[in-house]
Parts: structure tokens; C-alpha cells; sequence
């Protein structure tokens, strides 16, 4: 018999399909949890879906833009009707965009030349449209999903939200303006969130992975051949435990989190599962 506090409830992750939601996705149907898995594309959550229900788990995939508030409604009265009520919503939806992100990690003037290289991006350069969508699915993707699923919850007086924050919503990692300026509302937001759902039994809190290798990660921290780009040194350099994250790493945080019998006492906090990152300056 299973045993877990998980088991029998509901949980709604969004950004299901990625290589953190996904394995933290897998772990919770293991521990008795019905799984709705909402995302962009139903390839991927038709991936995890398949997974989970060959182990003998419950799961329901859902093709949804988090940041459209009637679709989040739609994906929740089909969840509502299929798995109950939600007691846990994960908010991992979220990313970042090329066009966001600066080439440079500084100023230069030849960002204001008038025949400024094409392949040089420096903050004047940033397309503003992009910048907006970026901070757009970091935040309302997040804000969304907790008014809509959040009211539910609420009406029954009981509950867990997490929101996944980011290293960069501590320290303002260079060249990700629009990303930095997303996360860093995550935690602002979970705190103002737990404080105000504390009244309807819902503990809100954050998780910040640290630098994880993931499909869009890897181009970055990483060369063709596996060495470390040198953008990936920077990150060694101030990470005490010398490595990346592993993706089931993270499951420790996120379960004690999500569990009122083991965290009843703990929300509005946000945890850095970072190897040290935050604690090391690199100097």
C-alpha cells in the first residue's frame, strides 16, 4: 500500500514537458499522485504521460498557453471533471528566447554604430517585443495558473503552490536582461502570494534550480565535444560543489516543499538547490 502523503491527490504541473517538470513529474505519480501535465507541444507531454502510465501511474496531458487565461480555465475544468480538485500546482512554465539575450556582457559602442555588426545584440540592440514575451511567460505564466487553479484550492481551504524561480533571481546574471527581470519577480511575487493565501490553508513557495544541463542549457554551458563553453567555466568557477545539477536532484526540495506534513510551517520561502552558486562569489 502506498503510504506517501501524495497519494490520491492531484497535482498540475506546468512546463511538464521539460527535463526538470518532467522527472519531478514522474516521481510524484510514483508517489501515488494524479498528474496533469500542461505544456506547449503534446509530443513531449505525451512522453511523460506514457512513462507514468506504464508504471501503473495516473496521468492527464494538456496542451496549454499558460499565459491565456481562458485556455488555463478550459485546461482546468478538464481537470477538475477528469482528476478532482488539485492539491499542488507546480508552476514551471517558463524560458528564454535568443533574441533577448545579449551578445555581450557589457556595453560597447559599436552597439549604437550605424553599421554595427549584425551578429552584435547589446541591451540597445534587444528586440523589445521578445523582451516582452520572455517576461511574460516567466510571470503571468506563473500568475495565471495560480488565480485560476488557486481559486479552486482555496474554496477548499487547503494546498500547495510552488513557482519555480531562477540563480538569477538573486544575482542578475549577465546578458539575460529580460529573464533576470522575470525571475527576479517570481520570488517577489511567491512572497506576496503566501502571505496573502495564508488565510485559505495554501502554503506558497519557490524552488531556484541552480545550472542544470537541459536541451537549451547544454548549447550553452557546454561544447560540441562536452567541455565546458566558457561560459560554463564562469559557472564552475562559482560553484563550490564543481558540477551541474542532475534533474532528479532537485526531487528532494520539491517534495518536502509540496508536503504539509513535513513543511506545514514553511511558505513564502524560496529554496536554492544551486551547489553553492549563491554562496560563492568565485573571488
Amino acid at each position: 500500500m502506498n503510504t506517501s502523503f501524495f497519494n490520491g491527490k492531484t497535482a498540475v504541473i506546468t512546463g511538464a514537458g521539460g527535463t526538470l517538470c518532467s522527472t519531478i513529474a514522474r516521481r510524484l505519480a510514483r508517489e501515488g499522485a494524479s498528474i496533469a501535465l500542461l505544456g506547449r507541444t503534446m509530443a513531449s507531454l505525451e512522453s511523460v504521460a506514457a512513462d507514468i502510465l506504464a508504471a501503473g501511474g495516473t496521468a492527464l496531458p494538456l496542451v496549454c498557453d499558460v499565459t491565456d487565461a481562458a485556455a488555463v480555465e478550459r485546461a482546468r475544468e478538464i481537470v477538475s471533471k477528469k482528476l478532482g480538485t488539485p492539491w499542488f500546482l507546480l508552476n514551471g512554465a517558463g524560458g528564454n528566447q535568443a533574441a533577448a539575450i545579449t551578445t555581450t556582457t557589457e556595453f560597447d559602442p559599436v552597439e549604437l554604430a550605424h553599421d554595427r555588426p549584425a551578429e552584435v545584440r547589446g541591451f540597445f540592440n534587444l528586440n523589445l517585443n521578445t523582451f516582452e514575451d520572455v517576461v511574460r511567460i516567466n510571470t503571468l505564466g506563473t500568475v495565471i495558473p495560480s488565480q485560476v487553479f488557486g481559486r479552486e484550492m482555496a474554496a477548499l481551504g487547503r494546498g500547495s503552490i510552488l513557482n519555480f524561480a531562477s540563480m538569477t533571481s538573486f544575482r542578475p546574471i549577465t546578458r539575460v536582461a529580460a529573464y533576470a527581470t522575470a525571475k527576479a519577480g517570481i520570488v517577489s511575487f511567491t512572497s506576496w502570494l503566501a502571505a496573502y493565501l495564508a488565510p485559505a490553508g495554501i502554503r506558497v513557495n519557490g524552488i531556484a534550480p541552480g545550472f542544470f544541463v537541459n536541451e537549451r542549457s547544454r548549447k550553452i554551458l557546454l561544447n560540441p565535444d562536452g567541455s565546458l563553453s566558457n561560459r560554463g567555466e564562469n559557472v564552475m568557477h562559482h560553484t563550490p560543489l564543481k558540477r551541474f545539477g542532475k534533474a532528479d536532484e532537485l526531487l528532494g526540495g520539491v517534495l518536502w516543499l509540496l508536503n504539509d506534513e513535513q513543511a506545514a510551517f514553511v511558505t513564502g520561502v524560496t529554496l536554492p538547490v544551486d551547489g553553492g552558486f549563491l554562496a560563492c562569489p568565485g573571488v
